[in-house]
């Protein structure tokens, strides 16, 4: 039996574990005078025995798969070939992974080596005693906790309690959860980081201006070190973002003000929705807009005006990216000014002001930290973004602050540099992680400055 069907007839046990944990509460309260005569409700009882039915049982079906390949893989050794095992443990994984294979596609009776048929036959055996036994031990474990919380359903239980004690541990595992992963996120760049900072100097990784990562695979080439002066990749990341940061804040800005304060009703319902279609394209739909239609704009335009426009540039990816990011900024935006009460500007009203200095010295100070918020999630959007500048803005690292020309940026190079096989025991590759590194401390500083934007504009309003 599957993992998927033994976890669907745990579902189905707990549901009823629920409905009979209610049935009797209904019961033990009649036999007491009424369900005020319990402490918690016939529901709460209900779930407290479809929490003692399902949580054992998934603590059981999880670690059981957990340690599962573990346990298979030591007992297999049994059956695998001495002649194999003398080969060392890349031998005897590679053995392995080839057996899997074989019973997973059910191709046990094609094979032709008897010691391979033996071994294959074993693996088969193993899992399928495993899946057995970890059918009966998680059933039977479901069936004793839901007949042990039976037993306690009586007037003076607090289930209601044991039920929110229960959920409000699942809350704080989720929260924890996501902090743990944001955790091990970052330490698995930095560790990876650490290797590469080893190789190559941390100074001239942030103050190098030359950036090309190849390396030779002798050390009598030309270039066999590599550059990774990171520089011009920082440049050409905020060059891009400034670009799109100028199309995306004042046009998003101007749009949510209308839609808030300006446009009737029919307008905002049929503006708002259109507006927002935008943040639902592809990036690669921009990508392709931008290299098919704005670069060569941009090529014409440049030269009618004697400018040498690259065919590739920055201010191709970020205008498209500009518009891109408009519906972050609009949306959030529109939400945050729509928020503020009527009745502030009832009063600015009151007190002769004009719809426009109402605008601009009640509403817009009232909603400035959610559009610090909006304005915050487009830089993200702008930094994070690389389809558009692979496809627009080119792969040379320039050191440059021409937008016309052709440059690139921190995660279009951690692509490149993880596109196929790599080993991760080079510089090469572990640029990418120390680009990471970079990219997310850049970030950090940006959230605390806006949080600190936030909060001395929010302490002046109030």
């Amino acid at each position: 039996m599957s993992a998927t069907h033994l976890l669907l007839i745990t579902f189905g046990l707990a549901v009823a574990s629920f409905l009979y944990g209610r049935m009797q509460a209904f019961s033990v309260a009649k036999s007491h005078g009424g369900v005020s005569a319990m402490h918690s409700l016939p529901s709460h009882y209900g779930m407290m025995v479809a929490l003692w039915c399902a949580l054992p049982a998934l603590a059981v079906i999880i670690g059981w798969k957990l340690l599962e390949p573990m346990v298979v893989s030591n007992l297999l050794n049994t059956a695998i070939p001495q002649v194999v095992l003398d080969g060392g443990e890349r031998a005897v994984e590679l053995y392995k992974n080839d057996l899997s294979n074989l019973v997973n596609n059910d191709r046990i009776a094609s094979i032709d080596n008897p010691e391979k048929l033996i071994a294959a036959e074993r693996l088969a055996s193993l899992r399928s005693t495993s899946s057995m036994a970890l059918v009966v031990l998680a059933l039977v474990i479901a069936v004793m906790s839901a007949t042990f919380a039976l037993k306690r359903i009586k007037p003076h239980f607090r289930a209601r309690h044991t039920v929110e004690r229960i959920i409000q541990f699942f809350l704080v595992s989720c929260a924890s959860l996501a902090i743990l992963t944001t955790l091990g996120i970052v330490l698995s760049v930095l560790f990876e980081a650490i290797r590469f900072f080893q190789q190559v100097g941390i100074l001239e990784f942030i103050t190098g201006t030359k950036w090309s990562p190849q390396t030779a695979i002798r050390a009598d080439q030309v270039g066999s070190s590599g550059s990774f002066g990171a520089v011009p990749l920082f440049l050409g990341t905020l060059l891009i973002s400034f670009i799109a940061m100028i199309v995306a804040v004042p046009f998003g800005l101007m749009s949510a003000i209308y839609l808030a304060e300006y446009a009737s009703r029919p307008v905002r319902n049929i503006a708002k929705p259109l507006l927002e279609i935008l943040a639902g394209i592809p990036t690669v739909v921009y990508g392709f807009f931008a290299a098919l239609t704005v670069a060569p704009a941009l090529r014409s335009l440049g030269g009618s005006l004697g400018l040498s426009v690259s065919s590739e540039s920055a201010l191709a990816a970020g205008a498209v990216m500009g518009i891109m990011i408009i519906p972050f900024v609009s949306s959030l935006s529109d939400d945050v000014i729509t928020a503020v009460p009527q009745t502030m500007r009832d009063g600015s009203y009151g007190l002769g002001s004009t719809k426009s200095e109402t605008i601009r010295k009640v509403v817009i100070p009232a909603a400035l930290p959610g559009i610090v918020g909006g304005i915050l999630l487009a830089v993200s959007r702008a930094i994070g973004e690389t389809m558009i500048v692979v496809m627009a803005a080119g792969l040379a690292a320039n050191m440059t602050a021409n937008p016309l020309e052709a440059v690139t940026t921190v995660t279009v190079q951690i692509v490149t540099l993880l596109t196929g096989d790599q080993e991760f025991d080079s510089a090469k590759t572990l640029a990418a992680f120390a680009l990471g590194l970079m990219l997310f401390i850049v970030t950090l500083c940006l959230n605390i400055i806006a949080l600190r934007v936030v909060r001395k504009y929010r302490e002046q309003y109030e």
